[in-house]
């Protein structure tokens, strides 16, 4: 079994895929990984990270760094839970960069959409994290939202007028919430 994964490794990670990385690339990190950089958790069981433009050498880093480490690995990403959003990488927030690959945070809306179409407890409790620090607007949620609400089509576990319902409800409770403050 392996450790939870906590911000010093998070961070030895990245220099460490840095320095075995051959070749340029782009790791984007979701999940719990986003959510334990920005202080909103103390940890993860899992590192969720999309290669775009994969690092040559990217997997046999990974497979090293895995065991070093004593981490679980996932290439996971919104995008293959839900429709990816157009623009996403042009809104994913710039992390560091160690050697010549670069790390970013995946587009929060991508993130919260995805996370409220999951509905787990640590789900929302991250999602209210990105509203309260101003990663996510209501109004640009819904706009995401309504840009890919056809293509759910193709994902056939979701069920489109229940995932809309759940991010109307997020954004009413978040905009009732931020008129409270």
């Amino acid at each position: 079994m392996r450790s939870k994964t906590t911000v010093d490794k998070i961070q030895i990670f990245m220099k460490l895929m840095g320095r075995k990385a051959r070749g340029p690339g782009r790791i984007y990190f979701t999940g719990g990984t986003s959510a334990i950089l920005h202080g909103w958790r103390d940890a993860t069981m899992d590192v969720d990270l999309k290669l775009d433009p994969e690092p040559k050498g990217a997997f046999e880093a990974l497979a090293q760094i895995k065991k070093d480490l004593n981490i679980n690995i996932e290439l996971a990403s919104p995008g293959d839970f839900i429709p990816e959003l157009p623009g996403w990488q042009d809104r994913s927030h710039f992390i560091d960069s160690y050697g010549l690959v670069q790390f970013f945070h995946y587009d929060f809306y991508s993130q919260a959409l995805s996370k409220i179409e999951r509905g787990h407890s640590q789900d929302t409790h991250d999602v209210k994290a990105m509203f309260d620090e101003g990663y996510v607007k209501p109004e640009e949620l819904m706009r995401l939202f309504l840009l890919i609400e056809a293509k759910l089509i193709r994902f056939p576990s979701i069920d489109p007028e229940s995932f809309r319902a759940r991010v109307e409800e997020v954004i009413e409770d978040m905009s009732n919430e931020s008129e409270e403050s």
